[in-house]
């Protein structure tokens, strides 16, 4: 799945080091990172992790583009 975090400069610096130094991609550090703190912070496998809830709706409304991240937030802010 694809999703856009905003991470600070410092934090995404020092993770895209650790990735380069174990030769891993990125994505494969920070899902890792999750992991972890899911299994720490739930005392368990992440898998058994609660349900994420879903809300019905009325679907994508008219003119919102899902794979254009900055009208999404742009969306997001005018509603806020």
């Amino acid at each position: 799945m694809r999703t856009t975090i905003d991470v600070n400069d410092a934090l995404l610096t020092a993770v895209k080091a650790r990735a380069a130094h174990e030769q891993r991609t990125l994505k494969e550090t920070f899902e890792q990172a999750l992991r972890e703190y899911l299994r720490s912070s739930l005392g368990g496998d992440p898998t058994d992790a609660p349900p994420i809830p879903t809300f019905r709706g009325r679907g994508v409304q008219p003119g919102v583009d899902l794979t254009d991240n900055a009208a999404l937030q742009a969306i997001m802010d005018a509603e806020s």
